[in-house]
């Protein structure tokens, strides 16, 4: 895979950090540039227009939360259902710092843009969905072995898992704070918790 230019990856980390912020409609192209101490000749050599900055800055959010979640603790654990209940663990201890800090470019992203801007709707549900996806060998085994005539699908509860995530996220947007987002993930920790331990003899 070819090397990503420098000047690039400067527009796209300085994208994520102001769209976290402020949003992808009151970011400007100019802002970006700004941010990354570059040019817009820079900018335009890389990009057609804001919409695909966005685009590809939702592949880059994807990639780099794809190497942290492959990078942690919870993939130790010795059995499928612990290792899912370790994903939502990891989840609430990464709440730390400022609200743009730990909330979601994707999320953010697709609600102002979803009927807009299909490209960026497109590119950001590809990235949730195949978050989404990491997960459900670990749930398809666990309801294997502790839930096998459940009607669901290990892919539904994959994704209901981001909507929970998705909705505490924005729960810490309108109270100003991380607290809330750890209540709900606690409480989506106690949910996975009874779906499949209930069923255990």
């Amino acid at each position: 895979m070819p090397a990503v230019h420098e000047s690039k990856t400067r527009l796209l980390d300085a994208a994520l950090s102001l769209i976290r912020t402020k949003g992808y409609e009151a970011t400007t192209v100019d802002e970006v540039c700004e941010s990354a101490g570059l040019t817009k000749g820079s900018f335009f050599h890389h990009f057609g227009n804001k919409e695909e900055l966005a685009v590809a800055a939702a592949k880059r959010f994807g990639d780099r939360a794809e190497e942290l979640f492959s990078e942690a603790p919870y993939h130790a654990n010795a059995g499928p259902l612990e290792r899912l209940l370790g994903y939502v663990e990891f989840r609430r201890a990464i709440l730390k710092g400022e609200l743009p800090e730990f909330t979601c470019l994707l999320g953010t992203m697709v609600q102002e843009t979803y009927a807009t801007h299909p490209s960026i709707r497109k590119a950001c549900e590809r990235q949730i969905s195949g978050h989404a996806a990491t997960l459900e060998a670990d749930i398809a085994e666990a309801k294997k072995r502790h839930a096998p005539r459940a009607k669901w699908s290990a892919q539904s509860l994959a994704l209901f898992t981001q909507a929970v995530i998705q909705g505490a996220f924005v729960l810490a947007k309108a109270k100003n704070g991380p607290e809330v987002a750890d209540n709900c993930l606690a409480h989506l920790e106690r949910y996975l918790e009874l779906l499949f331990y209930q069923h255990t003899e």
